[in-house]
């Protein structure tokens, strides 16, 4: 069996597609697994790591603010889409695939659409509450479309043949949420309450600015917590200057890194996390069962952050902040309220938990082996 998955633009829709190829290979060893995206993106350095061939088709989105730049942007723009029908069609020729998925981004379009137009089986995963576009114009022509969660099933607009899945979670959150007592131990929380942060890779600079409000609250007060605070490759700086600034400083109560490497590890040794609300970051909130303070990016496509969180807050598993409203005083009081009642954090984690999908994997390889095998 030969498979082409494209994915592109974020980890947000690499890494899913990495874990459902991943799970194809346990399903049927002799699979194989082909990537399609962009070698300019970050999926041409994730999917070679893992050892994958990769495929190369460029396709961008248009830029909606009129400007001299985005004007460029959108002609290469015309000129790529004009162009990525026919290296579709090379594509399926070249992989000659049974099989192909859609996992979101720019690129999946007229790579699923192309095999959908030559009678190739097709699916899609979506990862958010509320659709992407490139996902929505998909869903009809596909044979399987697979949702994260129910809000986005009748958005994506195929009910009779969507599946709601959840999101696909590396099998290495799932370990490390059973280790929770003996990570904790190493970090040397003892009976601190544990504060994971973190805004992104590259840095979001106003969740910086509202965690080290927080941070200096912590200090001043003396609060029993050991926090964890990521500030993200553009965040360094800022963060260090935020430190001076408001008068508190990395040490025992206060870690602070560039990036986190080992996140399952941590979000196992958390009692709250505060983050953007990335699809794949609730997921592993909700396979740790880890209570979140959500801040959902506002610059993102369709404003999709923000229907993920608030699909954890209806759970009562999270509090969602928008960044409209968001200063360092609302985030102080926020933690405090929390801090401040007992067992609150631990119950919010057992709401986070109850949504967790955890054989989502399992249930997207079951229904993709089935649909290559119907005649």
């Amino acid at each position: 069996m030969r498979v082409l998955i494209a994915a592109g633009g974020t980890a947000g829709h690499i890494n899913p597609a990495l874990a459902i190829a991943g799970a194809i290979k346990k399903a049927d060893p002799s699979a194989e697994i082909h990537f399609a995206g962009r070698k300019e993106g970050m999926e041409y350095r994730l999917v070679t790591q893992a050892g994958y061939p990769f495929h190369h088709i460029e396709i961008t989105g248009f830029q909606r603010r009129l400007s001299l730049n985005n004007i460029k942007r959108n002609i290469i723009t015309l000129w790529n889409l004009a162009l990525s029908g026919p290296k579709a069609r090379a594509m399926m020729k070249e992989v000659r695939p049974d099989l192909v998925i859609g996992c979101g981004g720019y690129v999946s379009g007229p790579v699923v659409r192309c095999a959908a137009k030559k009678g190739i089986r097709t699916a899609i995963h979506e990862q958010n509450a509320f659709p992407g576009v490139t996902n929505k114009l998909l869903a009809p022509d596909v044979d399987i479309v697979f949702a994260a969660v129910p809000a986005a099933v009748e958005k994506l607009g195929a009910p009779e043949k969507t599946q709601v899945v959840g999101n696909p979670v590396r099998p290495e959150v799932f370990q490390k949420a059973g280790e929770r007592d003996a990570i904790r131990a190493q970090l040397g929380a003892g009976d601190r309450t544990v504060i994971l942060s973190f805004g992104g890779s590259l840095g979001a600079r106003r969740v910086n600015e509202v965690v080290a409000d927080l941070c200096a609250w912590e200090q001043k007060e003396h609060k029993p917590v050991l926090h964890i605070h990521a500030t993200g490759q553009y965040g360094v700086e800022l963060f260090q200057n935020l430190e001076k600034e408001k008068g508190f400083a990395p040490g025992e109560s206060l870690v602070v890194k560039e990036y986190i490497n080992n996140m399952p590890e941590l979000l196992a040794a958390a009692d709250l996390v505060i983050s953007r609300a990335g699809a794949l970051t609730l997921a592993e909130l909700e396979a740790e069962g880890r209570a979140a303070i959500l801040i959902p990016s506002p610059n993102v496509a369709e404003n999709h952050q923000y229907y993920n969180a608030m699909e954890l807050q209806k759970a009562g598993a999270a509090v969602v902040i928008e960044e409209k409203e968001l200063t360092g005083e609302k985030l102080v009081s926020t933690v405090s309220g929390l801090l401040a009642e007992p067992g609150k954090l631990a119950a919010m984690g057992k709401n986070a938990r109850t949504l967790s999908v955890d054989d989502s994997l399992d249930r997207i390889a079951d229904a993709l082996m089935k649909l290559v095998k119907t005649p």
